[in-house]
């Protein structure tokens, strides 16, 4: 099951799966763009009609109905998301809840909902779809940062959690891939405050971004793919070398302030 299917790397990756001879059940928000979804593949490409924000009642529905599309699934891809720019100080109480609704609780309900079909057969994977903005903060994306870093900690929560049972979990992070999120698939906050710069620059850079970027859909759909097939499938996934080379840069400042620090950090005890 693959959620947001109609376009960028949920697209990418169904039809990969579905090119092997896989069976996809994608998730879609309108019932004209299911129907396009399933002549794909007739009988292996199934729709179900869902937004990652829908009750949690129905997203449980729509779970249980891809089961029976599908017979059994596999593999659960929380793909379906999108992205906020704006500063902390300008997003609304309503974009940021929308924003959490999509990227994380979504993704949450859906997790929930098929772990009691994937317990039962003994066997399954989640792949969380994040982002390097899950790994490392940015400005004009902190609501988006706090969605998919919220979505890293539920996963590796999850992977301590599911390995016993046969379960796997696999955060991916993309860096930037040619795909609508820059573009169409990235709201901006509707209310503007002065004296940002350094977000105003973040969304120049973006404008210019959409449709530019390096990364390619189907090879990062060919990545994930070979991933959860490995033998000891990965923890975390950064996709492209600008994902690669954020992380490894985090990675460091983060050991250099961590050894500046030490010895204050550690003198909290109670003394002997």
């Amino acid at each position: 099951m693959i959620t947001g299917v109609s376009s960028g790397l949920g697209r990418a990756l169904a039809e990969a799966v579905l090119e092997r001879g896989g069976v996809v059940v994608g998730s879609l928000r309108d019932k004209e763009r299911a129907a396009a979804f399933e002549r794909l593949a007739p009988g292996r490409s199934f729709a179900v009609v869902l937004d990652a924000t829908d009750p949690p009642e129905v997203l449980t529905g729509r779970a249980d109905e891809a089961v029976r599309l599908a017979g059994h699934l596999d593999v659960l891809v929380n793909n379906a998301g999108y992205g906020l720019l704006g500063a902390v100080e300008e997003v609304s109480e309503e974009e940021i809840r929308h924003q959490m609704d999509t990227n994380f609780t979504g993704p949450l309900r859906l997790v929930r909902a098929l772990l009691p079909h994937f317990r039962e057969r003994g066997r399954g994977h989640v792949v969380n779809i994040s982002s390097i903005a899950g790994f490392t903060g940015q400005p004009g994306l902190g609501v988006y940062n706090a969605s998919k870093f919220a979505l890293e900690g539920l996963s590796e929560a999850l992977r301590i959690e599911l390995g016993p049972l046969g379960i796997g979990v696999t955060i991916v992070e993309p860096g930037a891939f040619r795909t609508g999120w820059a573009g169409t698939g990235l709201k901006h906050a509707e209310r503007r405050v002065p004296g940002y710069g350094a977000v105003d620059a973040i969304r120049g850079g973006l404008e210019h971004l959409d449709g530019a970027q390096q990364g390619d859909p189907r090879r990062a759909a060919a990545a994930i793919i070979q991933a959860v097939e490995a033998a000891e499938p990965p923890a975390r996934l950064p996709l492209g070398a600008d994902a690669v080379k954020a992380v490894r840069g985090k990675l460091a400042a983060v050991g250099r302030e961590l050894d500046a620090w030490e010895s204050l950090s550690a003198s909290t005890a109670f003394e002997r």
